[in-house]
């Protein structure tokens, strides 16, 4: 049995839900999202809960669950709140800014990286070694941010790179005499 699939989801004021035909549609004040539904569950509504329930007691039925569930709370959240990820830069000479509707990486390399900024995200440089990217959508802010730290990972000698704020870099001792 699902352990995520039987809790509800809560829909805050200002997001409305709705069912229609294989899909749930999701609209509040950072945009609307789509949901397809497949075949082995159902949503039903139910005031200000989304309940999500398998149709049969198949394996596939019971994954589909806490799967659609989960997707299902991203979306709420999303629409209402939005998502962030953030990332800094270690090195010297390292820095990132935002240049209309471009991020320009200065990462070690011959040239800045230049990397374009879908019209769904916003990117923000607080600092110039410090990026915040933030959606609605969980999945696009993820890669995203994915795609930035792996023009520089972090190198496990001296931790330089582009790294996620709460990651923790394995460090390796360097070469003994």
């Amino acid at each position: 049995m699902s352990r995520v699939g039987k809790y509800p989801v809560a829909v805050p004021s200002g997001v409305t839900v709705n069912v229609a035909a294989g899909a749930v549609t999701v609209s509040g004040k950072l945009g609307v999202m789509a949901l397809p539904i497949g075949d082995d569950v159902e949503v039903q509504i139910d005031g200000n809960k989304v309940w999500v329930k398998p149709r049969h007691e198949g394996k596939r039925a019971r994954a589909m669950w806490g799967t659609t569930r989960a997707n299902l709370r991203n979306l709420v959240v999303g629409v209402s709140e939005g998502f962030t990820r953030k990332l800094d830069i270690v090195g010297v000479g390292y820095k990132a800014a935002v240049q209309g509707r471009n991020l320009s990486l200065a990462l070690g390399y011959s040239h800045d990286v230049l990397y374009p900024i879908p019209e769904d995200i916003q990117i923000k440089c607080d600092t110039p070694t410090a990026i915040t990217v933030s959606g609605a959508s969980k999945q696009r802010v993820g890669q995203i941010a994915a795609e930035i730290r792996s023009y520089r990972s972090p190198e496990p000698y001296k931790g330089k790179g582009v790294k996620y704020a709460n990651e923790w870099i394995l460090r390796k001792e360097g070469k003994k005499k």
